[in-house]
């Protein structure tokens, strides 16, 4: 991914890792577009940062995905890089069926969300001449943090429908990336104080130095989530489960 020089739609950036990447984008200079549900979020933020444009997007919703994406390649049709960022975590409890709604909720966000904006946008960029995507997994995609089951389970599905993605678009201009975050700082879990959790300005900063380098690797790593992403090829995974499910 060029680091500088796009028209870049952020989905999924109001808060956290979203909003946090989406303005070094921008201060990297590009065109940045945001997304997310709360219009009145979407005004502070781009009141606050000249710039920056906003649309409000819910990912669940897939009659509102097709439509704003309509709306957005009318407006912007040099869109290269879509970064599909949306995404909740929350706690489950498996002992009965009370976690359903919460499961249901989370595929919808972080799953089908993705893949929606992935169906609305493949097809156009393939018509420029560079273009990106951009998946958001995470470590635990690789080792589940046993609280969020649902979570960890479509970071999973979000990190292997990447890879089918990248093989099948090899014969196009896009490049396919998958940013796996480890536990960053962010409100995500109420992590924001966390001090087992990344501080978000640290993992920008490695982000945005691992995206200007020269080799681009597919997965968007930073040093911190090496641990979790690469325990099972390690032997570790046994050890790594127990430690993130408290024992």
């Amino acid at each position: 991914m060029n680091p500088t020089g796009n028209t870049v739609f952020v989905a999924g950036a109001t808060s956290g890792i979203g909003l946090g990447l989406a303005l070094r984008l921008h201060a990297a200079g590009n065109r940045v577009i945001i997304s997310g549900r709360r219009e009145d979020r979407l005004k502070q933020i781009v009141a606050e940062h000249s710039g920056v444009e906003a649309v409000v997007l819910d990912v669940t919703d897939p009659v509102a995905v097709q439509d704003v994406t309509a709306h957005l390649l009318r407006r912007f049709p040099d869109l290269d890089v879509l970064v599909a960022m949306a995404g909740i975590m929350l706690p489950e409890d498996l002992h009965n069926g009370g976690f359903l709604a919460t499961a249901e909720a989370t595929v919808a966000t972080n799953l089908l969300g993705p893949i929606r904006l992935v169906a609305a946008l493949t097809e156009h960029l393939a018509t420029r001449p560079r273009a990106t995507i951009m998946t958001v997994s995470s470590g635990l995609a690789f080792v589940p943090l046993p609280i969020a089951p649902t979570y960890n389970a479509t970071k999973a599905a979000a990190h292997s429908f990447t890879e089918s993605l990248r093989v099948q678009l090899a014969d196009t201009g896009i490049e396919v990336l998958e940013l796996v975050p480890p536990a960053v700082r962010t409100a995500l879990m109420g992590q924001e104080n966390s001090q087992t959790a990344m501080p978000l300005d640290t993992f920008l900063d490695e982000v945005m130095s691992i995206l200007g380098a020269g080799d681009q690797p597919d997965e968007i790593l930073v040093k911190t989530v090496e641990p979790v992403r690469f325990a099972e090829a390690r032997g570790e995974y046994g050890t790594m489960l127990r430690m993130l499910s408290g024992h």
